[in-house]
């Protein structure tokens, strides 16, 4: 059996053309050599979602139920839009593998990375972010705890090396960086509290008088992709910060002609002597140095 539908029309008295369409239940079946088909009800008169229903159950449909007590109830939907799109923004980069190896502190670091895109909080507040949104259970970190989240952060300062190396390979190696130029800068944050290590009196470029401070420098490729970073007591200048970056680039990653790129309170005419004047004999500012 199924259902026929079959469209007609007719013009009125007033040369209007009418369109219509009947609805039959038909059962086709042979008769020697010929096909034929015998209408078992007219279901014109029945509402569509009724001839629907009856349409999809002769083709094998499985219905749900009609009743609401029985029908498929949604009791929770969390958000995931935003950090899917986070999430495929890092791993076209492949952001995910560069880390290490696959395990639970390299997803614990996943995650906090893309949620301190998404959503930028505290450590506790994140954790308690992560079961409200799909990034939890998509990246298996659901339920973390505390204690979890530090040891990964350690976990990935141990990865430090490895991972500036590959970065260094991918954006500053001649290959991927022909000008061979790269890109530094120093900036600080202020701190609250007296037991960081590396919190000092410092300039506050936050305003922040009468605050200790924490300064970080960020060596980047020409396009502005970090490539590695240094967090240095608060008390630290600029110049001598310039001159750890610079010792970062030519041991660890092996670059001895780069373009070094700062600002002309970092890249001091003074640093750029003491530096030519090393005892290893090697010329690591002009012309690869520029203020």
């Amino acid at each position: 059996m199924h259902v026929a539908r079959i469209r007609s029309g007719y013009t009125d008295k007033q040369g209007r053309r009418r369109e219509y369409e009947s609805r039959y239940l038909r059962r086709t079946y042979r008769d020697g050599g010929k096909v034929k088909h015998e209408t078992l009800a007219n279901l014109s008169g029945l509402p569509e979602q009724v001839i629907d229903a009856i349409e999809g159950a002769l083709k094998g449909a499985v219905l749900a139920p009609v009743r609401q007590a029985e029908a498929v109830t949604i009791t929770r939907s969390l958000p995931h839009g935003h950090v899917a799109a986070v999430h495929a923004m890092a791993v076209k980069p492949g952001l995910p593998r560069l880390p290490g190896p696959a395990c639970p502190q390299r997803d614990l670091a996943l995650a906090l990375v893309i949620s301190r895109v998404v959503a930028p909080a505290s450590k506790l507040s994140t954790l308690t972010w992560w079961p409200d949104v799909t990034l939890g259970a998509d990246l298996g970190v659901d339920g973390a705890t505390t204690d979890e989240v530090y040891a990964a952060m350690d976990w990935l300062e141990g990865r430090q090396d490895a991972i500036e190396a590959g970065l260094a390979r991918r954006h500053l190696a001649p290959a991927a960086n022909p000008p061979r130029m790269a890109l530094f800068d120093l900036s600080s944050s202020w701190l609250e509290g007296r037991c960081c290590p590396l919190g000092e009196r410092g300039y506050s470029r936050d305003g922040k008088k009468g605050k200790v401070q924490i300064e970080y420098g960020l060596l980047t490729d020409p396009e502005g992709r970090p490539v590695a970073v240094r967090v240095l007591p608060g008390s630290t200048g600029d110049p001598a910060a310039f001159t750890q970056i610079t010792e970062v680039v030519r041991d660890k990653f092996g670059l001895a002609k780069m373009v070094m790129v700062g600002d002309r309170g970092m890249i001091t005419s003074a640093r750029i002597q003491a530096m030519n004047q090393l005892d290893d004999g090697t010329q690591r500012c002009p012309p690869g140095v520029r203020a």
